[in-house]
Parts: C-alpha cells; sequence; structure tokens
C-alpha cells in the first residue's frame, strides 16, 4: 500500500498520516501494517480524527493466590436454607 505524498508527513509520534478515503479503500493492508508495528494517524480534511498504533503489553498479572488467606471468615450456617424459603421453593403450605 502507498501512502500518498500529500500525506506522507510523519506527525509528532513518527507515525504516517492517511486520509479517511484512503485508509478505507486500504484497510487491509493498514491492519497488516500496524500488525507488523507501524502506526498511522487518520486524518479527515487535514485534521487528525484517530491514532492507529499496535496495542501495547498487556498489563502484568498481579494476583497473588492466597494472598487473602485467614482474611475471610464465614458463618457456620452459610449454606443453610431457612425452612420458610426452602417450604415456599417446594410448594409446601407454609
Amino acid at each position: 500500500m502507498a501512502v500518498s505524498a500529500a500525506n506522507d508527513r510523519p506527525s509528532q509520534r513518527g507515525a504516517s498520516q492517511l486520509g479517511v478515503r484512503e485508509f478505507r479503500e486500504n484497510l487491509t493492508g493498514v491492519l497488516r501494517q500496524a500488525r507488523r508495528g507501524a502506526s498511522f494517524v487518520i486524518t479527515s480534511h487535514g485534521e487528525a480524527v484517530a491514532e492507529l498504533h499496535p496495542p501495547g503489553s498487556p498489563a502484568p498479572v498481579t494476583r497473588q493466590p492466597g494472598a487473602l488467606r485467614g482474611r475471610i471468615a464465614m458463618a457456620a450456617d452459610f449454606d443453610a436454607l431457612p425452612e420458610d424459603l426452602l417450604e415456599a421453593m417446594l410448594g409446601a403450605p407454609a
């Protein structure tokens, strides 16, 4: 995909500029280049409207199994079903 000379000016971040029409016409090629690390500024009538760049690295997982051990308490009867609720579910007269 060739970027037209008028839109070949890099922005402050070093990205190539593409007009909306050219972006739409070459979407597959632009996405392929972005996957390889290229960045683009999408413009409409000379004004930047969007930036397209490869995603950043995912945030590192900070979860530590067992970190809350001993800090969570459950009542001894946490799974006991109240009699009135049991009767309502079974359809027995209250």
